[in-house]
């Protein structure tokens, strides 16, 4: 099967690289000669250290690269079987792209698309076969993550979603299906990971490093929100969320914080700006956190219950299975343990003791308790 990718962004080329891994001759297209210059010469330096430390033979690292066609004209798709599109978050340019893609690709060619939260219906409709069309969403860094999300769109027919499965599947990745709604499981369910730090830190509650700290010591996540936010992009982040928030018609648990709206603003998007809620400037001393015990896990029992409120509410909505949800935090975020797991852990009635405690507190609908969880603390 020949694999064609758009975009040689860090995305795109890490496709790339799993696609030539496993020996599939690839096509990678994109128009700015630079990014794709800069995106080779990092996957070579990232074969090297491979080379360097046993884990594959000089002679595999050459041939992967051999495999990788480098081009600018989309119309060198025209023999691929699949082509997966990962290009900028907006749903315009990806219509536009998938309309020019199908004037070039064979009628059997699969169409898909990296989007993050975009409508996987809506890129679809913008093609005469949109039955050709699914969502198949890497997660960054692809060659290390394991999780891919699949989403068949309502016009995917039953062989394209197959076909793009087992393909998945054979380049050993962990698939999981969702629905086309908004953000998908991951980006959906991880909402209140930061959305519920942020409330927490404009509340005045703790500070950014007291967060973090929380949510890594005593809670076992790898990474801090304000951490993990810095390290994606403030830009990025926001905009998710931002996405997120619209499709849901404004519904207030998906609202997006002023504080990040502001850092995106003044330019402080984290690592690849050098500031962001942490100083990344050489030498820079940023906060000690408040390693106060109670305090701390006030923090985290607040954002867990939220992620667990997240991870049932997709349940009852059919976003996905509940093995499906659990797996998809767990390999896709390197959440410390599947939310749906840890609600059982926990107890269900406590979750739901919690949340409306929230809830009576604040009086925002935002705090509003699935009803799947209530269910689950009946039968439970």
């Amino acid at each position: 099967m020949k694999v064609g990718v758009l975009g040689a962004g860090s995305m795109g080329i890490g496709i790339a690289q799993i696609a030539a891994t496993f020996g599939h001759e690839v096509v990678l297209c994109d128009n700015n000669a630079a990014a794709m210059e800069q995106s080779i010469q990092r996957l070579t330096k990232i074969l090297l250290r491979l080379v360097e430390k046993g884990r594959i033979s000089q002679s595999d690292a050459d041939g992967l690269v051999g495999r990788i066609q480098t081009t600018s004209m989309i119309n060198e798709f025209n023999d691929c079987d699949i082509v997966i599109e990962a290009i900028i978050e907006n749903l315009d340019i990806k219509k536009s792209v998938f309309q020019k893609m199908e004037d070039v690709v064979s009628s059997q060619c699969i169409l898909a698309t990296n989007t993050s939260s975009l409508s996987v219906a809506s890129i679809a409709a913008a093609c005469q076969k949109p039955e050709r069309v699914i969502g198949i969403h890497f997660f960054n860094p692809a060659p290390l993550m394991k999780l891919v999300e699949i989403i068949p769109a309502i016009q995917t027919s039953e062989s394209v979603l197959e076909q793009s499965r087992a393909l998945i599947d054979s380049w050993k990745k962990v698939t999981v299906l969702a629905k086309d709604t908004p953000g998908f499981i991951v980006n959906r369910v991880a909402r209140p990971f930061y959305g519920e730090s942020l409330r927490i830190l404009e509340e005045g509650i703790a500070d950014v490093a007291t967060i973090d700290w929380a949510m890594t010591e005593l809670a076992g996540f790898r990474m801090g929100p304000f951490t993990l936010m810095d390290y994606i992009g403030n830009d990025v982040n926001y905009v998710v969320t931002e996405t997120v928030f619209t499709a849901f018609y404004y519904d207030p648990r998906y609202k997006p914080a002023f504080t990040q709206k502001r850092l995106s603003e003044a330019g402080y998007y984290g690592r690849k700006s050098g500031r962001g809620y942490y100083n990344y400037a050489e030498g820079a001393t940023n906060p000690a956190p408040t390693e106060d015990q109670a305090l701390g896990q006030k923090i985290v029992d607040r954002v867990v219950v939220m992620l667990i409120n997240e991870a049932a509410d997709a349940l009852f909505w059919n976003v996905a299975s509940a093995q499906d949800i659990d797996l998809a935090m767990t390999k896709g975020v390197n959440y410390p343990k599947g939310l749906l797991e840890w609600a059982k852990e926990i107890g269900y009635q406590n979750c739901v003791d919690r949340l409306d405690a929230l809830y009576n507190e604040y009086h925002e609908d935002r705090y509003r308790c699935s009803p799947m969880l209530r269910k689950l603390a009946k039968e439970n």
